[in-house]
């Protein structure tokens, strides 16, 4: 066989195991997708969850142990699994914050205060213990901001607290981050370059737009509350009333983390952008340009809904997020797979993957 026949067959095989790989990519969950390669740690989680465990005692002397799913491990052992899941999945760091079962709807402002000094000091310890491998986010008692601004202050520039970690809304309300009396929250976190990171709460008198949008009906107990449209629609409403309400504008280098790759709102941007002008909604920018002010996590679940994603806000904008809290499930177990399954050339890859949120953080 001549040498370059012998090279022709190769690169041919070559070729059909890589059309056989994105075969197999586009027919899988995209969930499921599995990584071509080795897992080596490269990439930067922002939206992982933990329960601190002085955090999870106090809940417990308030009456509100921490139960099921979100039964937190002591702390050390649960970040000592976390980093070897870390290495096994290719993440170099994680961005830690509370989960949807934040306690500000039930606890008194003061209380709040407490519970998110609590953990907030825990986060400081985790990156003590991890340098380089753990970030935390600073939790504040919403109901109040100038203890917002407190604990915001009393933070600031320790070492590991990279961002403010909100929920979208109390109570099905969203009025609170719109607020008059919350404008130098804003300004404090754009003055301090913090960026907000939002994730929606749960609970009944949380859950956005009501019982119709969990999965519910002639469904099994364990899937049916379980919140798989409402926390789409509430951050498609959080980045829409960002918009509108002129808060882009005043705060023009605020930074922006949205969860669930923006929940509904990249889909749903061509209609909203239609009705502003039709009603002649005066905006000081071109629409896209405030997409592109948000930042959004990977979390869609779909390799081509992420492709989507991708193409409307540019690589620049996409970071990963994985929402995995480390109960007896995890959402997703191979963050890095999915993003190379969309075979992108490597700046962008590497961007979603990481550079992005060196940035964003300041790393």
């Amino acid at each position: 066989m001549r040498r370059r026949d012998f090279i022709g067959i190769g690169a041919g095989a070559g070729a059909l195991t890589m059309a056989a790989m994105k075969a197999q990519e586009t027919s899988v969950p995209g969930w499921e997708i599995r990584p071509r390669g080795d897992s080596r740690p490269i990439s930067i989680d922002v939206h992982t969850h933990w329960t601190p465990e002085a955090y999870t005692k106090r809940l417990g002397q308030l009456g509100r142990p921490m139960t099921g799913n979100a039964t937190a491990m002591p702390l050390p052992a649960d970040l000592d699994r976390r980093i070897k899941w870390m290495d096994e999945r290719g993440v170099q760091m994680m961005v830690l914050s509370l989960s949807g079962g934040m306690p500000w709807q039930w606890v008194s402002p003061e209380e709040g205060a407490r519970l998110a000094q609590i953990a907030n000091d825990a986060g400081v310890e985790a990156h003590a213990a991890f340098p380089d491998r753990l970030l935390a986010c600073i939790e504040v008692s919403i109901r109040d901001p100038q203890l917002c601004l407190k604990e915001i202050n009393r933070m600031a520039g320790k070492p590991g607290m990279c961002g403010v970690h909100l929920p979208n809304s109390l109570e099905g309300r969203d009025d609170y981050v719109f607020a008059p009396a919350f404008v130098p929250v804003l300004a404090r976190c754009e003055a301090l370059g913090l960026p907000l990171l939002f994730h929606p709460m749960d609970g009944e008198v949380n859950y956005y737009g009501g019982p119709e949008t969990r999965l519910a009906g002639p469904l099994s107990e364990s899937v049916k509350y379980w919140n798989t449209l409402g926390f789409m629609f509430e951050t498609a409403t959080t980045a829409t009333k960002f918009i509108v309400t002129g808060t882009l504008d005043k705060f023009p280098k605020l930074e922006i983390v949205l969860p669930h790759s923006g929940g509904s709102f990249p889909y749903i941007a061509g209609r909203v952008e239609h009705g502003l002008t039709r009603k002649k909604f005066p905006l000081r920018h071109p629409f896209k340009d405030y997409i592109r002010r948000f930042h959004y996590d990977t979390l869609t679940f779909d390799l081509e809904t992420l492709r989507f994603l991708v193409e409307l806000v540019g690589s620049d904008r996409v970071v990963i997020g994985t929402d995995n809290a480390f109960g007896p499930q995890q959402f997703f177990e191979w963050p890095n797979a999915i993003v190379e399954a969309l075979n992108l050339p490597a700046a962008d890859q590497d961007r979603i993957l990481r550079g992005n949120a060196k940035r964003l953080f300041r790393l």
